[in-house]
């Protein structure tokens, strides 16, 4: 294909992604009620503080609701636009790219949605901890749209820290990153843990950071062993001469 005929599929992709997102965020719209009724129910726990929800504006509900349909849209077509950016780099695999791009796929996926679950887990545990420092007979006033910022931003911050081994073994796997050179920065990775953990956790309560740390930290080593045992398969194909040659990539 030419840069014009790449162009052109490239701008296919993106108008079939933005039809998928739109489509989404209209099937949504409603189930925002629902969503909504769930991202609060963390406040609606607590009776001490009286929590509630408020717009400054007299459209703020229905840009709250605008915001949560696509968010949930985007959730709920998630298939259709990861196909079309497949769609895109797929012809120009190879058969055992494709089987890794698949893999990764699939890994990437289980892994994401494992973070937000931890991050739903999370968020309660967060708003109760936080809400203990508010002085005796106070009531907290939130704004709508910065309280779903802040579920949303921690919910797929996890999501994404969740990613991180998943991106050393792709690394791995396209021979940039060796197995032995990511053991030998085990401190390196032990210190980026807590720094991430640190900063995605906003509760003041050290327990949880460590936790988390030490999650990201045994996934960091799973993918140190998968990476190990990737290249262990590789140097057995090359020391056996009647096995067949290795293509790269």
């Amino acid at each position: 294909m030419t840069v014009l005929a790449h162009l052109k599929e490239l701008r296919k992709r993106l108008l079939l992604i933005l039809l998928g997102l739109l489509v989404g965020t209209i099937v949504g719209w409603f189930f925002t009620m629902p969503v909504l009724e769930y991202i609060q129910r963390p406040l609606l726990q607590l009776t001490d503080a009286n929590p509630r929800l408020n717009f400054q504006t007299i459209g703020g509900a229905f840009d709250l609701r605008l915001r949560v349909a696509f968010w949930t849209g985007a959730i709920l077509s998630s298939p259709w636009w990861i196909l079309q950016i497949g769609l895109f780099v797929w012809p120009g695999l190879r058969r055992k790219e494709r089987l890794h791009a698949l893999g990764f796929g699939v890994a990437g996926v289980i892994l994401f949605g494992a973070g937000v679950v931890a991050g739903i887990k999370v968020v309660p545990q967060a708003i109760d901890i936080l809400v203990s420092f508010l002085p005796g007979g106070a009531e907290m006033l939130l704004r709508a749209d910065s309280y779903l910022s802040f579920y949303m931003t921690l919910v797929f911050a996890f999501g994404f820290s969740f990613l991180l081994p998943e991106i050393l073994v792709a690394l791995n796997f396209a021979g940039i990153l060796p197995a032995k050179a990511m053991l030998k920065a085990w401190r390196w990775a032990v210190l980026v843990a807590f720094v991430i953990a640190a900063i995605i956790n906003p509760i003041p309560n050290p327990i949880p950071m460590i936790i988390q740390a030490f999650g990201l930290i045994a996934l960091y080593l799973v993918a140190v062993g998968i990476s190990w045992w990737r290249e262990r398969i590789i140097r057995k194909r090359r020391s056996d001469p009647t096995s067949t040659p290795e293509v790269a990539g």
